[in-house]
Formats: structure tokens, sequence, C-alpha cells
């Protein structure tokens, strides 16, 4: 998260020019680069034709509830209006050309470089999650199995990971639900261990689009719903960007 950074940018934004460049504010504007139609953003996010491996893909490692389930809401995507994410090494491959606001430019263009949730290739060893998302409803579905790698107290998933999934998937919904960029603020009440190996469901709902803000809520729970690992909420900035004023 890069909450003090973005801090700045809004700060400036209120004064309406970011100093020695043009003029690119924080707004909100429904006619931004991507269209900002629902539709366009998961066209966009969802590539249909592309190389890129999808790491949201079952493997050998995954448990048989992350499996089953996997499979009950892939059959929810012919009939329900879930949406299967895909998942790629890095946002660039998911998100080509978007712009940052001035300032927030990445240097590089490294291909080796990772999304963190990602950074982990041995299958089972990490994060092991796939996001499904419902448009209409503006929600998610992220079915998570923490690998040994991610240990905390001695078999369980340490509390900094399941933060990060809940992060990860307040983003992507954040994002598809109404163009949400950067995590303006992550609160987390932790309830119980989530050994490693099982299958934690993150529910997560848009609870209300205002102010150029994504309110958000997250109940992490077994499949059963008998457990409950931690809730939490979010907030999003919203960041259309203007035409630099001096092009």
């Amino acid at each position: 998260m890069i909450r003090r950074g973005f801090q700045a940018v809004i700060r400036l934004g209120h004064h309406r020019v970011l100093p020695g460049a043009p003029h690119i504010l924080p707004r909100l504007n429904r006619t931004s680069a991507f269209g900002s139609s629902t539709d366009s953003l998961v066209s966009r996010f969802c590539l249909e034709k592309t190389d890129l491996k999808d790491y949201a893909l079952p493997n050998a490692s995954w448990c048989p509830d992350m499996l089953n389930l996997y499979q009950e809401f892939l059959e929810k995507t012919k009939t329900d209006g879930w949406i299967k994410l895909p998942s790629f090494k890095s946002n660039r491959d998911h998100i080509q050309g978007l712009k940052l606001p001035f300032g927030l430019a990445a240097t590089s263009d490294k291909s080796d470089w990772r999304i963190f949730t990602r950074c982990l290739q041995v299958e089972g060893q990490g994060y092991e999650y796939v996001i499904f998302f419902h448009p209409s409803k503006k929600k998610s579905i992220c079915l998570f199995q923490p690998g040994p790698y991610l240990e905390g107290a001695p078999g369980f998933a340490h509390g900094g990971s399941l933060a990060a999934m809940m992060d990860e998937t307040f983003s992507k919904t954040a994002y598809l639900a109404g163009e949400g960029l950067f995590t303006l603020s992550l609160n987390i009440r932790f309830k119980n261990l989530i050994p490693v190996g099982s299958l934690a469901v993150l529910n997560v709902d848009v609870e209300k689009i205002e102010d150029q803000k994504l309110y958000m809520s997250c109940i992490a729970q077994s499949r059963d719903q008998q457990r409950v690992y931690a809730k939490s909420s979010g907030v999003f900035l919203q960041l259309q960007l203007e035409e630099e004023l001096s092009q």
C-alpha cells in the first residue's frame, strides 16, 4: 500500500496544480481513458487472447475443498453472472496502458517484476488463490489456500498473509466495480487461525461508492461458514485522470 504517497497526491490535487507538472488531477470522471463501464473494465482486465500464464487455475497442490468450490463457481459463470478473473504475474499485464498520477509512474518496466501475491513460483508453497467477480452485484469471492511459506504460528498461516490476500481481493474488486486504484485504509479484526494448506473463503462486498471512494467489507471464513477467520473493511480511491492540458 502506498497511502502516504497518495495522500500527498490528494493534497496537491486540492490545490488544483501539481508543482512543476501539467494539470493531472484526481477527479471523478465517468468517461475516463478506459471507458469506466464495468463491462469495459472487465474486458480489459480479463484478456481473451493472451500467452500469459494464468496462475488462478487448479494445480496439484489445491486441497479438495478448494477444487470443489472452484468447480461450483465455475458453473456459476455459465448461469449466474459470475466471472472468473485470470491472475497474471503482474498488474502491468492486466491493466496495460494505465496512467498513474504524475510522480507515481514506474521508472522501469522490468519483465521479472511480480505482484506480491504471485511472488512465489513453486505451486502450493505460497499464495494459491482464485477470485470470482459478480459485476452487477459488485462483489467478489476469493478462494485462498495458504502454503507452508506463509506460516506464522506453527502449522497456521501468518496473519499478514491473510491481510495481503484481503487487500488484493479488495483491490481487484475496487478496480472492476468502480476504477478504484489505491488503498486508503484497511482495517482487520482477526478471529481464528487458518491452518496451512486449508481453504479460506473471502467474501468481499462494495458497500457504497461516494466522494471518489469505494467502501468495502470482507469476511474470511471456512467453507462451511462455521469458523470466521477475520473481518475487515477497506476504502479505495477512485482516480480518474484528466488529459494533460498542455497537450
